[in-house]
């Protein structure tokens, strides 16, 4: 066997571009819907994919009455795609990264909402940092803890703000803030009326309640397991929601009720005896790909403290 069999030739510009067109057919799900995003006519990129499929020697898609499908080269190849091009993708923040003056992304991902004392106090953290380093693109956005956990270990977000009562391992966790949960139910509710002098707590274990949908301290794990949990919901909004139905008690923050609980909408049930502590917490990257940043959302919240 020659050693040109053996040797792959260097992937080139045209290259690229072909795979490119390639990674763009199949996330649109086939030629016709890749035209506009691409803008190209559906005749072009079959020439493209046929010079692909050529320049590779083999056979990465059917098309046809059929509809487009990936052959199994084709599901392989279309991976390595991504891979690649988010390998090209992370070599251009590193290397922007070691300019003096810090620029592209800083991602802060947050599994809660916020109310709005902490909304303040973010939109101040926010401003120090475009103070520090205005050229900076800023992405503030929310999702699932799980999915923050991922995006950080891959460096695809610099800094998580989420409770870190399960911590995972090579993640770094500074607790950021904290305040009480308390037991709530509506006035929608039969405990609504009845004085918390005669609620027990077998009492309790006889009403819905709602589990808050993560692992939660010690203290809290111990408060659920006086309650009858037949509901799950982590986000605040949804949890409130399922309480306000009157068909549920469950744990909220005090300042996330307080309005509800003026207008007599909502009551917190035996507050000396029902509450636990929720934490959120500053995560990043253990060793993260760009430090710099991480190091300067770190001291944005040191100097604009969450209380």
């Amino acid at each position: 066997m020659s050693t040109s069999a053996i040797i792959p030739k260097p992937v080139t510009e045209y290259d690229l571009r072909l795979l490119r067109i390639f990674k763009t057919v199949v996330e649109n799900g086939g030629f016709a819907a890749a035209e506009t995003e691409l803008g190209v006519t559906r005749s072009t990129i079959s020439v493209h994919m046929s010079n692909l499929e050529s320049r590779m020697k083999l056979k990465l898609c059917m098309r046809g009455r059929g509809g487009f499908a990936l052959t199994e080269a084709g599901q392989v190849v279309y991976h390595a795609c991504v891979d690649l091009f988010d390998s090209l993708t992370d070599f251009s923040f590193l290397i922007r990264s070691l300019n003096s003056e810090l620029s592209g992304e800083l991602v802060i991902l947050c599994a809660d909402q916020l109310d709005q004392v902490k909304q303040q106090e973010l939109a101040k953290m926010v401003a120090y940092l475009h103070q520090q380093a205005p050229k900076l693109h800023l992405v503030l956005d929310g999702d699932s803890i799980h999915n923050i956990e991922k995006a950080l270990l891959k460096d695809k977000a610099h800094i998580g703000l989420f409770p870190n009562y399960k911590q995972v391992e090579g993640l770094d966790y500074q607790q950021v803030f904290t305040e009480p949960m308390y037991l709530c139910c509506s006035r929608n509710h039969p405990l609504f009326a009845i004085p918390d002098h005669e609620l027990d707590e077998k009492l309790l274990a006889q009403q819905r309640a709602i589990h808050p949908g993560l692992d939660i301290d010690m203290d809290g794990r111990q408060q659920l397991k006086k309650l009858n949990l037949s509901a799950r919901a982590y986000q605040f909004d949804m949890r409130k929601t399922l309480i306000t139905s009157g068909c549920y008690i469950g744990f909220l923050p005090l300042n996330y009720v307080q309005h509800e609980i003026e207008k007599g909408e909502i009551r917190l049930i035996s507050p000396d005896s029902f509450f636990y502590q929720f934490s959120l917490s500053l995560v990043n990257k253990s060793i993260p790909r760009e430090a710099s940043k991480v190091e300067l959302i770190k001291q944005a919240f040191l100097n604009v403290a969450l209380p």
